[in-house]
């Protein structure tokens, strides 16, 4: 349940809390036209996971509560899975730009994580996706950009079931059908995202974890495709040695001898001990993160996660993000300050073994600041190095963001000819992560002003 805002505007997306019941991706404030051409599965190259950094034992642990537990914090009395071959049909009109994406997505499904997953054209399936208008889905979740709900396959049947109190995951006790809503009308990169995190918690696990450093099962928002530690997980979810029906105890002894298996590695990694995160940190930091509050209760709640994550003597991604998220709501008011924070956000990141793509985040907050006080050769330093990193976990919004920095920096340099190759390079990766509609001219203006609050 996530969505990241664009990053022109250079803000981290807000997690909102959800409905009790429904298992869905947080909305982003963007409004954008459906299609983009070309695909950009050929740009992005062969998908290239960053192996899981986790001990063994830690995993198992996430496994456990991904599976066991809602968002809500209601327990889930069985494990549940698809038994068998799974199917998955698109029902209706889908945008131009669903369909190499997912593509791409249930190749790595059948390839890296072992799942028997085709696509249909016609006929009952077990995963149904269903594109309708965004504004449909934000009338039944204000907050949700998708969601999936259990035993429906269209959105008529969703709203009988809801209407009928029967769309709870508490009372799922074997997974046969399942629909996803996703925005009809979203940028290119906001659908895929949703379809990677959507139809992997269709498959497995339904709850999302703040301790998960590398991850789409997370809140913070800053992963959007399937991690190579995603990947493991829905391997472990499908491994024979597990079965819809177990208990949480049965399969807790199961994940010992599955992980060994599937993740040698893991067992020679130092166990973190990561600790679960505390209910007062998670809507501190939801508060923070909610561009509808007001600004002063926004900054307090940044500052109360902040004070709770020292508390909690947290060195982990949750401690750099509560550093990332106070930095982001001074940014406008007291760049100094908001400076201190992202530096030392990053410097949480960089001692991780992690955390790649969060010190990217926080890279293009402290370029975006270097610029606006008049230091164009750091921006140039932090950018450049970051745009590979933004490719390989293909974030196209994050790397057209990097890239029109970059112009920037090099244009207060004086090598307009290299800005301006820059800023053409970027603007298919931004079509494709804001919207084909994405106004280059409009949106450099708004950096060159490098005032980000001001687009929140």
């Amino acid at each position: 349940m996530r969505r990241l805002l664009p990053l022109l505007g250079l803000l981290i997306g807000a997690c909102a809390p959800m409905a009790p019941e429904s298992v869905s991706r947080a909305a982003n404030a963007a409004t954008v036209a459906p299609d983009v051409s070309p695909p950009l599965e050929s740009r992005f190259g062969a998908p290239d996971p960053v192996p899981p950094q986790a001990a063994n034992a830690q995993i198992a642990r996430d496994i456990l509560d991904l599976a066991f537990m809602l968002e809500s914090g209601r327990a889930l009395p069985v494990f549940t899975r698809f038994e068998g071959p799974v199917t998955l049909r698109v029902d209706g009109k889908a945008p131009a730009s669903l369909a190499p994406d997912l593509s791409r997505l249930l190749r790595r499904l059948r390839e890296e994580a072992g799942i028997d997953i085709t696509e249909v054209d016609r006929g009952e399936a077990n995963i149904t996706l269903v594109p309708v208008p965004r504004r449909t889905i934000r009338r039944e979740l204000p907050q949700a950009a998708c969601f999936v709900i259990p035993g429906v396959s269209s959105w008529r049947e969703f709203r009988r079931a809801q209407s009928a109190g029967e769309t709870s995951w508490t009372e799922v006790r074997a997974r046969d059908r399942v629909a996803v809503f996703l925005p009809a009308d979203a940028a290119p990169q906001e659908l895929r995202d949703c379809l990677h995190e959507e139809i992997a918690q269709a498959l497995g696990p339904l709850n999302d974890l703040y301790r998960l450093g590398e991850s789409v099962f997370n809140d913070d928002n800053v992963h959007t495709v399937l991690s190579g530690y995603d990947i493991l997980v829905l391997r472990a979810f499908y491994d024979p040695a597990l079965r819809t029906g177990m208990s949480r105890g049965e399969v807790a002894a199961a994940l010992p001898a599955i992980l060994a298996r599937l993740n040698p590695a893991g067992a020679q990694v130092p166990d973190r001990q990561l600790a679960p995160t505390p209910r007062p940190w998670i809507e501190a930091i939801q508060t923070a993160l909610t561009t509808g509050a007001p600004m002063p209760q926004r900054r307090a709640a940044g500052e109360e996660a902040l004070r709770l994550a020292r508390a909690e003597g947290w060195r982990d991604h949750r401690l750099g993000f509560s550093h990332f998220a106070l930095g982001r709501l001074l940014v406008g008011s007291d760049p100094v300050t908001a400076e201190a924070q992202f530096r030392a956000a990053r410097r949480v990141f960089s001692a991780l073994p992690d955390a790649r793509l969060h010190e990217a985040y926080a890279d293009a907050q402290l370029a975006a600041l270097a610029l606006r006080m008049d230091r164009p050769e750091e921006a140039l330093a932090l950018t450049t190095p970051q745009e590979a990193t933004a490719k390989r976990y293909e974030n196209a919004a994050l790397l057209a963001s990097l890239m029109t920095l970059r112009a920037e920096a090099l244009d207060a340099l004086g090598r307009r000819a290299e800005a301006s190759e820059v800023r053409l390079d970027s603007l298919g990766w931004a079509r494709y992560g804001f919207g084909p509609d994405w106004d280059g001219g409009a949106q450099k203006r708004k950096l060159a002003a490098l005032d980000p609050a001001r687009g929140s």
